[in-house]
């Protein structure tokens, strides 16, 4: 049997159909599966997530993927985490008490404020549509992924917590809401994280999946 283009993990969390529709649309030959040998043999790799960041991490320790996931890293292949599953990139997370995540980017997940950055009450979780900007302070994207992309071009979120990668420079974009920063994507070396849904965001996301395909 020959490698996917694109290999999505299945453990069981994560909207894995329509990441899957996504990538067939940008021309990528996909499969889901949970047996590290096709994880570690696949072209590219991504790990969905949608849920709590603890249940999704006991989901890949019981059938053994933390490992895996580190494996396909060291080897260089391109790693993309969507949502939860880019959460789940940093060493730990503050949803319901403090839980290990997979490390592989240093810095934590924790809430996003519960007012905006003039302290007025807002809602929690932020869904719906925000711009994406730069995260650096040269107003150009730092990531592969997004080098076909507008600034202020919309993604689609559906979020309560936010990542705070320690290095600023694994922060490769950023929405607000509510005036409160907050990382869209991260990433380093061959490792990308989306906290928005590309395969729910239109055209501006399939563009992200057609550029990540191509790496």
């Amino acid at each position: 049997m020959s490698s996917p283009d694109v290999l999505i993990i299945d453990y069981g969390v994560g909207n894995l159909l329509s990441v899957q529709r996504g990538f067939e649309y940008c021309g990528a030959k996909v499969e889901i599966t949970s047996d590290p040998n096709r994880i570690l043999k696949a072209s590219h790799v991504i790990l969905p997530g949608v849920g709590a960041f603890a249940n999704a991490m006991e989901a890949l320790h019981e059938r053994n993927l933390t490992e895996v996931i580190h494996e396909v890293v060291k080897k260089g292949t391109p790693l993309l985490a969507i949502c939860l599953g880019m959460q789940m990139l940093l060493d730990e997370s503050e949803e319901f008490g403090i839980t290990k995540g997979l490390g592989l980017i240093s810095g934590r997940v924790v809430p996003i404020p519960s007012t905006t950055a003039s302290g007025k009450p807002h809602k929690i979780p932020h869904i719906g549509w925000s711009e994406l900007y730069p995260a650096n302070p040269t107003n150009q994207w730092n990531s592969k992924i997004l080098e076909t992309l507008n600034v202020e071009e919309s993604v689609y979120f559906v979020h309560s917590f936010m990542a705070l990668p320690n290095d600023e420079k694994h922060r490769l974009a950023d929405t607000f809401y509510g005036g409160n920063r907050i990382s869209s994507v991260i990433g380093r070396d061959n490792i990308f994280g989306c906290q928005f849904h590309p395969e729910k965001s239109g055209p501006v996301g399939l563009k992200i999946l057609t550029q990540f395909i191509r790496l």
